[in-house]
Parts: structure tokens; C-alpha cells; sequence
């Protein structure tokens, strides 16, 4: 049965595709659940209609995520920690603590789009990457000092 997809569906494909799938698969699995439409004339019209929607929506979503990077560009967060002989820190600097002091400072975001490559365990001043929606991406600093 040749259907044509209304989202992304993982190892089968992208919305707006029309992929050949089972009759049963088709019936049971994707049709009721919203995921695809039987590929009909109507269904492609319809299925051309939603995508130009997503598109806009993708759009909008993509420059407010822009917007957000370059306003957290200017934020500086202070993290104090207690530390041991030679500077070192007791522990290390957390996404959590780094997602609590964002929204201190007025900015929502998730501890999982924060990307630390490896704990921060010195004092100093560190760059912290955080990913947005669509491939969007931030930077912001992060200053650890002594408590």
C-alpha cells in the first residue's frame, strides 16, 4: 500500500514522502495514529498544504531560537564551589547548576541541551555550548570561583 507520510517516521522516512509499507502496517499502525495518509490526489494536495505550514512554523521557530542564542552570547554566569588543596574543586560544575543559574537569570533551558564535553572540575572562566531547536546552537560563559 503506497502511503504518504505526515511526519517524520524512524527507519521508514521524512514527512511528505510516499513510501510503499504493508497493508496491515498502513491499517494498523500508521493511518490511525496521524502518521500517514493513504497516497490519494486529495492526500497529496492536503499533505503539500501541511507542509508549507510546517515550513512556516519551522521558520519562526528558528529565529526565535537565533534570537535566544545571540541574547544568551551575553550572559555570564558565577558558579562557586568549594575547593581543595591545589584549586581543585570539590566535585564539578553540573548542567543542572548550570540550567538554575540561567533561570535565575531569566533564561529557560532544558540541563539536556546543555553540552559540556567533559565536567568542569578548575576554577576559571569556561564556554559552555547549549543546543536549540532546528540546529541552533549558544554560547555562554561560565565563571567557577572559590566559595
Amino acid at each position: 500500500m503506497k502511503v504518504i507520510l505526515r511526519d517524520d517516521v524512524a527507519k521508514l522516512g521524512n514527512a511528505g514522502e510516499a513510501v510503499n509499507v504493508r497493508d496491515g502496517f498502513a491499517r494498523n499502525f500508521l493511518v490511525p495514529r496521524g502518521l500517514a495518509y493513504t497516497a490519494t490526489p486529495g492526500a497529496l494536495r492536503k499533505i503539500e498544504h501541511e507542509m508549507r505550514q510546517r515550513a512556516r512554523v519551522v521558520e519562526r521557530e528558528k529565529l526565535t531560537a537565533e534570537d535566544f542564542a545571540k541574547r544568551l552570547e551575553s550572559v555570564t554566569l558565577t558558579i562557586p564551589m568549594r575547593v581543595g588543596e591545589e584549586e581543585r574543586l570539590y566535585g564539578s560544575v553540573t548542567a543542572q547548576m548550570l540550567s538554575d543559574g540561567l533561570e535565575r537569570q531569566g533564561f529557560d533551558v532544558d540541563r539536556r541541551s546543555i553540552v559540556l564535553d567533559e565536567p568542569i572540575r578548575t576554577l576559571g572562566s569556561h564556554d559552555v555550548s547549549v543546543r536549540l531547536r532546528h540546529g541552533v546552537s549558544g554560547t555562554f560563559r561560565v565563571n567557577v570561583v572559590a566559595e
